[in-house]
Order: structure tokens, then C-alpha cells, then sequence
């Protein structure tokens, strides 16, 4: 399955550690923001209107207490469907 053809409710996998880019209240840009390995759900997925051929995500990942954190912006390349 592609990451693009994910829906909303569906598990996902950080790829990679997800850092802030500068963009999210509260936190530091670099801030890592959910680590490699980290799961989560997708609660939202859409696009920017520059980029409309370019899918965004918007996925809620587990904490180290298995909590669900804020939702954080992502692109297809920073998830993955296997952990």
C-alpha cells in the first residue's frame, strides 16, 4: 500500500525523528516532535493549495505513556506503514 492512499483513522510510523519546522506554537524549530518509530494515527489528510498534487497529513503519534500528542503536519515521506 502506498502512503498516499492512506485514509483517515489509519496507523502510521514516523520514518524518521519529525522535527519542527519552525511553524508549531510552543516548541523550538529542530525540537524533535516524535521520534523514528514512533506510532500514530492519521487524523487528517489534505494538501496545500500551492501543491495540490502533494499530500499532507495530519497525524496524532504515541508518547513513551502510549498518550496521543497534538497533531503534527507531515508529508507522505515522513511516515511509514511498518514500524
Amino acid at each position: 500500500m502506498n502512503i498516499t492512499e492512506l485514509e483517515i483513522g489509519d496507523v502510521v510510523y514516523a520514518a524518521k525523528d519529525i522535527t519542527d519546522d519552525g511553524s508549531m506554537p510552543d516548541c523550538s524549530e529542530g525540537q524533535v516532535l516524535a521520534s523514528s518509530g514512533s506510532r500514530g494515527v492519521i487524523v487528517m489528510k489534505g494538501h496545500i493549495e500551492e501543491t495540490p498534487q502533494q499530500a499532507v497529513f495530519l497525524v496524532r503519534f504515541e508518547d513513551k505513556s502510549l498518550t496521543l500528542g497534538r497533531p503534527i503536519g507531515c508529508w507522505a515521506e515522513d511516515l511509514s506503514i511498518d514500524s
